[in-house]
């Protein structure tokens, strides 16, 4: 493979992924400018090599065998504001920026719209491949388009609308897929002189905050208190905190068109959706199916965050094997208690549940 990019060999994924977990990477390219991640991802491609895209390794799961190939890790970094003319602005942002450093800046900058998604662990390019969403907001409505790299095609393809990526909960139909790569990313947010966030509209957020749902208020004081609250369940990282040794929530909160008998008449937190069906709370389903925050698995090398019943945890000594296997214990043990699947939200690289 030609490339100038520097290359390190068979290092350890365990290094570059948030759970602290995952064999070696034959080969890893730091990319840190979007041609680099173009000419390293077609060299690849030219060689006929298996490819890994990383960025933070947040939402990343890889087998304990490591990842065969080229693992192209995703570093470029730069953002534009460009006033839109309305009162608002479209904020550009290279793929490798790190998200939480974008939020926090964004707000230095004068401008709204992220701050409920402050302390999310990764990199800007992830962030619409899975729709990331937290305490009421989703990047779908922030969102105007991406850049990516067509692999089959063997292209840059500028300003895909975000219309055309399919965004649902917590996916979109560049997740599962490995023939699109985000360059960079462009958000509308707001500039309103007065700072204020955009309405809160998740209960919990409120209540600690102490405003009524619909409230707008300095988008400053939403991020401190979006950072209080996932302190809290343990999903700030912390190298010294074995609770936040973890790919966030491990099991996306389930739709059903229909609720399972064992459900029917249960009181439960439930969100009405839009096309009719219902989310449920994977946290709610876990802790009622008989697991406890701080549920151990194999050897107590991994368990339930003793903070927050979705996050799986590496308590310092894990493989992931492991971690998937308290994983199929928690599955199936919410399939027995209630008939629904869980769907793991992570990426699984190599491995499966």
């Amino acid at each position: 493979m030609t490339t100038s990019t520097p290359i390190r060999l068979a290092v350890p994924l365990s290094e570059l992924t948030t759970l602290r977990l995952g064999g070696p990477a034959r080969r890893l390219v730091c990319a840190d400018s979007v041609e680099a991640v173009v000419s390293t991802v077609r060299a690849a491609d030219a060689d006929g090599d298996p490819l890994l895209v990383l960025g933070g390794g947040s939402n990343l799961v890889v087998a304990d065998s490591g990842v065969p190939g080229t693992t192209v890790w995703v570093a470029n970094i730069g953002r534009t504001i460009e006033p839109t003319g309305d009162g608002d602005v479209l904020f550009t942002v290279a793929a490798g920026e790190n998200w939480d450093t974008v939020v926090e800046d964004s707000l230095a900058d004068g401008l709204t719209g992220l701050e409920c998604l402050s302390g999310i662990p990764g990199r800007a390019g992830a962030v619409p491949v899975q729709n990331v969403g937290a305490y009421g907001v989703e990047i779908a409505e922030l969102l105007v388009d991406v850049d990516l790299y067509n692999r089959r095609a063997g292209v840059v393809r500028s300003h895909v609308p975000a219309a055309d990526l399919g965004l649902g909960y917590r996916s979109s139909a560049l997740k599962g897929r490995d023939d699109a790569v985000v360059l960079r990313i462009r958000l509308k947010l707001g500039a309103d002189p007065a700072r204020l966030s955009g309405p809160i509209r998740y209960a919990e957020l409120a209540r600690t905050l102490g405003v009524q749902l619909g409230d707008r208020v300095p988008a400053a004081a939403v991020r401190e208190t979006v950072l209080e609250l996932r302190r809290s369940k343990g999903m700030v990282l912390d190298a010294t905190d074995h609770d936040t040794w973890s790919a966030g929530s491990f099991f996306t909160n389930p739709v059903l068109s229909e609720l399972p008998e064992a459900l029917r008449g249960r009181d439960m937190p439930s969100w009405p959706q839009p096309d009719d069906r219902v989310k449920l709370s994977a946290a709610w389903l876990i802790s009622n199916a008989g697991f406890s925050r701080g549920h151990l698995g194999p050897g107590g090398r991994v368990a339930l965050s003793s903070r927050h019943s979705l996050a799986l945890t590496n308590r310092g000594e894990g493989t992931t094997g492991d971690l998937l296997e308290l994983a199929r214990e928690v599955r199936d043990g919410v399939h027995a208690a209630f008939g629904v699947t869980l769907t793991p939200e992570p990426v699984l690289v190599g491995c499966a549940i």
